[in-house]
């Protein structure tokens, strides 16, 4: 018979190791430098499970069964557009499915200070919903009708950029992630539905993690032709230097002027710069070379375009 005292003697023992564990997660977060927390937002958002409130009446879905339609489920993924992450390409969102999620098919995108960030059509369509719910369920949402029964829902948004009506292309921006409606922070909620129940999201050819966080990077428009990005420089003044290479100790090779708008192809990850839009290591390539985006605003924190080979 195991007595009484030895199980305290176990659950204490627990909840030292819980302690511990805690202790050494967050020690691990803390260290985490810019780079790792925009490459890694799972890891510094931690285990926690979000929350947000379901669609408004009469929205609601009725999610697939796994065990009664996994063979229509393949189909989905099979007959579905080529739909891509809600996001500009490169940036990196964790993406957190749960049981009790409402859809329970539906996926929330979180990262650090991700509020106002662009979020874009994850496939080409036609907008067929830009509503507000207030503070309750939705808040500002889009759906766009990507035809033969498939729709795409964007929910929480800070703001909508798109109409009712409205052709958008896959990547083109239609709002900014936000907390409006029922939210327990800034996030998107995001849903793929097919003749108004809502499925499991696929992404570039695979379907999202059922039931967990994991970090997620965008291939939206990543291709040659689509990818460009326009930014301002951002200097109070001053000139700001083109190098040859992503760091400070680069060989300068021009210079562009304050104020100047600028198309960036790629970006890459160099040295950590300070400025206008605080420290960041990452650096846009604008043709003639790389400049800090420290000091270019594109209406959106992180990585807009792809990654500079």
């Amino acid at each position: 018979m195991t007595r009484l005292s030895d199980l305290r003697v176990s659950a204490n023992l627990k909840l030292v190791a819980l302690a511990l564990t805690s202790i050494s997660m967050s020690a691990c977060i803390e260290e985490m430098t810019e780079e790792q927390i925009e490459n890694d937002p799972a890891t510094f958002l931690g285990p926690d499970e979000w929350w947000d409130e379901g669609p408004p009446a009469g929205e609601e879905s009725i999610d697939l069964d796994d065990e009664l339609d996994d063979l229509r489920a393949e189909q989905v993924i099979s007959a579905a557009p080529a739909f891509q992450l809600p996001f500009p390409c490169g940036q990196v969102w964790a993406g957190q499915t749960r049981s009790n999620h409402s859809p329970v098919n539906s996926v929330d995108f979180n990262r650090a200070d991700d509020i106002g960030d662009t979020v874009v059509a994850a496939f080409g369509g036609t907008v067929s919903r830009v509503a507000n719910e207030g503070n309750v369920s939705y808040g500002r949402w889009v759906e766009i009708d990507h035809g033969s029964g498939y729709r795409t829902r964007y929910a929480h948004l800070n703001s909508q950029s798109v109409s009712v009506g409205q052709k958008v292309s896959q990547g083109q921006k239609i709002g900014t992630v936000g907390s409006t409606g029922g939210s327990s922070g800034p996030h998107l909620h995001y849903e793929q539905r097919l003749n108004g129940t809502a499925v499991k999201p696929v992404f570039n050819g695979s379907t999202a993690l059922f039931f967990g966080t994991k970090n997620y990077t965008s291939k939206n428009k990543c291709t040659s032709g689509g990818s460009s990005v326009t930014g301002t420089v951002n200097t109070a003044g001053a000139p700001l230097t083109v190098r040859s290479g992503p760091s400070t100790g680069s060989t300068a090779v021009g210079s562009v002027q304050d104020g100047a708008k600028v198309t960036i192809t790629c970006q890459k990850h160099g040295t950590s710069v300070s400025g206008t839009y605080g420290t960041t290591t990452l650096w846009d390539f604008i043709g003639t070379g790389y400049i800090s985006d420290a000091y270019v605003s594109t209406g959106s924190d992180g990585q807009v375009a792809p990654t500079c080979n």
